[in-house]
């Protein structure tokens, strides 16, 4: 039941999408500009840097703030993975949103933030090392995160993180390249937009 419980919790806190808020206070709807998704990439492209940086932290903090009470309310860092887990569902399918919302990359980065400083701090630094160095050296930011998604259930299974744990990085991981089917059909046409490129 505690599963379900904070699955919930976790989805209440991702549905506040940051920027969708960030874009209205530019009096923007990002679903109507670039590349029409609810994330930082696209917030960075269409309003700026500072946006951009508003709404990478705040999608962060959605996950954290999801792991943080569900792991007070229950007692348990399982507890927290899945309020994690449901922050980033409910920044994917925002009901309200008709369920359009990003891609979770950032608030996935809040998820291994939460779970390294909790439990080991080994998790978070091949997924920074390599998701950054990819989406800096290639300049494609969905290399970047793609890669950041694959290598967190590889970093949790080598450190032996308990299994139910396991499983869930690899579903956040399978829903990120789900949510990058768009970009990897780019990615291989070689279409796929450079960070720094005009649109």
């Amino acid at each position: 039941m505690f599963r379900l419980i904070c699955l919930c919790i976790g989805y209440c806190i991702g549905c506040i999408e940051t920027a969708y808020v960030v874009g209205r206070i530019w009096q923007v709807d990002l679903r109507q500009h670039g590349s029409g998704n609810l994330g930082t990439t696209n917030a960075l492209r269409v309003l700026g840097k500072k946006a951009g940086a508003l709404v990478f932290i705040g999608d962060i903090m959605k996950s954290v703030i999801a792991f943080v009470i569900c792991r007070a309310i229950f007692g348990s860092n399982l507890a927290g993975v899945y309020g994690s887990v449901g922050a980033v569902l409910g920044h994917n399918y925002p009901f309200y949103l008709k369920f359009k919302g990003g891609k979770g990359i950032a608030v996935m980065i809040g998820m291994t933030a939460a779970m390294a400083f909790s439990m080991d701090i080994r998790l978070a630094i091949p997924n920074a090392l390599i998701g950054f160095g990819m989406a800096f050296a290639t300049r494609y930011v969905s290399v970047g995160s793609l890669l950041f998604a694959l290598t967190l259930p590889i970093s949790a299974y080598l450190l032996g993180f308990p299994l139910e744990m396991l499983y869930l990085t690899i579903f956040v991981s399978a829903m990120a390249f789900w949510r990058h089917r768009g970009n990897i059909k780019k990615l291989l046409n070689g279409t796929e937009n450079k960070f720094g490129s005009k649109k």
